[in-house]
């Protein structure tokens, strides 16, 4: 009987998205055009920032289980949104200077009450220069998190709600990445002056609704199996990235296409489905979700998946520890 791994899976190979990368380029020049700048993504972020105060103003006076529940059939898709509009500022796709990008990023990082998204960037930049390299990219979980959630429905459950914090903790293993800079610096300054003007403004009682909308967004939700769609094992054990087509890249700016995204991410998010197009020989053969529920759903009932359901590469066969029986 089929059980879930109990190591990563090591490769050899180069990151896919490199050869790709040079193979689409070769065959399609066209898509040259695609890398551009869409600074109507600052647009949408002034839309989302001032949704989610409305709606903190709206809910404040009442009950706190209101809030809870607005978080997490609204806010944290808002949220989501968000986050999806820090990944192009990291990429600098809004607008030409870096210092631009970064002030979107940290405008799209006030609702979330935490200040990460500059952060972030410094992370992100590395995941996509060494993917599977388990030294330097902090998308893959730590063996302590394997070995302590298993592959059982209840721990991964656990695992994804706490999320957020197993995500910050691996960070400590990349050290080839400087923690702070003056983005960051910017980013809390930022984030303190917003949470102190919500605090005299309405009080403890915006922060419920806040933070959990965050919360939720990078957690226990089906935007959260966002998280399982993009690097797990889920439905190939060879393919190391699987985007997803469903109906909420319209509502996230189009973070499904992944593949399409490593591949060129100097394309916008309003450019990736024609990338798709112009080069259908190398996306349509590729495996691919169309549920985020369904990724949800599976990763944590098949009890084939596991944390360890993952390529790695740069991984010392002494270091892939498995899970004690």
């Amino acid at each position: 009987m089929p059980t879930a791994p109990t190591a990563y899976t090591p490769t050899a190979e180069p990151v896919s998205h490199h050869v790709r990368a040079r193979q689409l380029l070769r065959a399609h020049p066209e898509v040259k055009r695609l890398m551009t700048r869409n600074a109507n993504t600052a647009l949408i972020t002034a839309g989302c920032v001032a949704g989610q105060v409305l709606a903190t103003y709206l809910l404040h006076g009442h009950a706190w289980y209101w809030s809870l529940l607005a978080a997490y059939v609204l806010g944290a898709f808002v949220c989501h949104t968000l986050f999806v509009i820090v990944h192009e500022a990291t990429h600098n796709l809004i607008f030409k200077g870096q210092w631009a990008n970064a002030a979107v990023g940290i405008a799209a990082n006030l609702p979330m009450v935490i200040p990460t998204a500059m952060s972030f960037r410094k992370y992100h930049l590395k995941h996509h220069s060494a993917l599977g390299d388990f030294d330097h990219d902090a998308d893959l979980p730590d063996h302590y998190e394997a070995r302590l959630i298993r592959h059982y429905a209840v721990g991964k459950a656990i695992w994804l709600f706490f999320f957020p914090i197993f995500q910050v903790v691996r960070t400590f293993r990349c050290r080839s990445v400087v923690p702070f800079d003056k983005y960051i610096a910017a980013n809390w300054v930022a984030q303190i002056l917003f949470n102190v003007g919500m605090y005299l403004w309405l009080g403890p009682s915006a922060f419920v609704y806040l933070f959990f909308s965050f919360w939720f967004s990078v957690s226990l939700h089906p935007v959260g199996a966002r998280w399982i769609q993009e690097h797990y094992l889920v439905l190939s054990p060879e393919q190391e990235t699987t985007s997803y087509y469903g109906r909420l890249n319209g509502v996230h700016l189009n973070i499904g296409y992944h593949n399409e995204h490593h591949d060129l991410p100097g394309v916008p998010w309003n450019k990736l489905p024609e990338l798709r197009k112009l080069a259908p020989e190398f996306y349509e053969p590729l495996q691919h979700h169309t549920s985020y529920t369904k990724v949800l759903l599976r990763f944590l009932f098949d009890q084939e998946l596991s944390l360890y359901s993952r390529l790695v590469r740069g991984l010392p066969t002494a270091s892939a520890v498995p899970i004690a029986k």
